[in-house]
């Protein structure tokens, strides 16, 4: 099947699947739970994965719009489904064969979701300060800790947990680990927030004498560290698409609302002052795709993509932030309607600026990065 009818069925499902529901998510719920198996049967827990290992073979672009269409109905849901496929890829390319086959079928079929187990009570950005303990014992591996604020932590049956094996602080010490959150030694539990997003089924774990066999070590230390510092580029990209995702709903909404509600004896519409601000967004997120567009070509090129992929975030999330309230007041008081996307991508707006990597800490790398650009040109001219 073509990428652009394979990406139209995703839209289809989002549409008419996963919007008409989303609005009626509450944090008692398992949002999706229903919905998960149909994604996978689509392909979404399987993009990136090899059709030899059971899935669709394409590259990172496909998964960016993937992320944005399915955000455009809820920033919960997509993030919930991308986490479970990332763990599903990285499984396909570093998991020893008896965890292959123990876990990849039930994650491509949706019977299981799964997580990746970076953020603790301690250490968020500030990765290196994990505290997370791995030793070994014998053939095995103890793991003892707490991870927090983990998408699909509340219901994933699988998890990727990074641990420090050696002194803590030494980043070459970590090491990623499967483990089944099922088991014993593993206590999950519920994390709310004011900004309600329960889509992500975001939570945590603890883990008391976890003991795990040597082919559950996924990255050996010495890898894992730079393994998550890539991946997290790409992680920051599909955030930034799924933004772009959130405004263009709203821009959708706000444009077939201003067509039929009439003021003042014409539609919206009509209206210059409430056309420039429409126009205005359209702008911003064209802009913000560019951006996107230009850090997936270096993604799936190979290039150095950190600098674009935090441009794009930064700037895809600062579009959010700033054009939602502006498309929620074209709409009025229609645009709080809880079948109207406009309450929950805002708060998800909100969450994005935190993932992957604050807006803060984001212009703080750009600022290096582009100093450190700005020095070798100079230098570079002066020989």
């Amino acid at each position: 099947m073509a990428q652009t009818d394979w990406l139209s069925q995703v839209a289809a499902f989002a549409t008419h699947q996963v919007a008409p529901v989303a609005g009626a998510w509450g944090p008692a719920d398992r949002p999706g739970r229903d919905l998960l198996p149909p994604a996978a049967l689509l392909g979404l827990t399987g993009i990136e994965l090899p059709v030899a290992e059971g899935g669709l073979g394409l590259p990172f672009g496909a998964k960016a719009r993937a992320c944005e269409v399915l955000a455009a109905a809820d920033f919960g849901f997509a993030m919930s489904v991308v986490n479970t496929h990332n763990v599903a890829a990285k499984l396909a390319l570093c998991a020893a064969s008896e965890v292959k086959a123990r876990w990849l079928p039930d994650l491509l079929d949706g019977r299981i979701s799964a997580c990746t187990a970076l953020t603790e009570p301690g250490a968020g950005s500030d990765f290196a300060a994990i505290r997370m303990t791995a030793r070994r014992d014998g053939g095995d591996w103890i793991l003892d800790g707490e991870k927090t604020w983990i998408t699909n932590a509340r219901h994933a049956g699988l998890a990727i947990v990074y641990a420090q094996c050696g002194e803590l602080g030494d980043r070459d010490g970590i090491g990623a680990f499967v483990v089944d959150l099922k088991a014993p030694g593993a206590e999950r539990f519920a994390r709310e927030s004011a900004f309600s997003q329960v889509g992500t089924g975001t939570g945590g774990f603890r883990l008391n004498r976890y003991r795990l066999d040597e082919s559950n070590l996924l990255l050996e230390p010495g890898t894992a560290f730079r393994s998550i510092l890539s991946e997290i580029n790409g992680a920051r990209v599909y955030v930034a698409a799924m933004c772009c995702g959130m405004v263009q709903a709203a821009l959708e909404a706000a444009t077939e609302y201003g067509a039929e509600r009439q003021s003042f004896g014409r539609p919206l519409a009509g209206h210059q002052a409430w056309r420039l601000d429409l126009a205005r967004c359209a702008t911003q997120l064209a802009a913000a795709r560019a951006l996107v567009a230009q850090a997936i070509a270096a993604i799936e090129t190979d290039s150095e993509a950190q600098l674009l992929s935090a441009q794009a975030k930064i700037h895809a999330v600062d579009v959010a932030q700033a054009q939602l309230p502006v498309l929620l007041h074209a709409m009025g008081a229609e645009g709080l309607a809880p079948e109207r996307p406009f309450a929950r991508h805002l708060a998800a707006a909100q969450i994005a600026a935190l993932t992957d990597g604050s807006t803060e800490m984001l212009l703080e790398r750009v600022a290096q990065l582009t100093r450190a650009g700005t020095v070798r040109a100079t230098q570079s001219n002066r020989r």
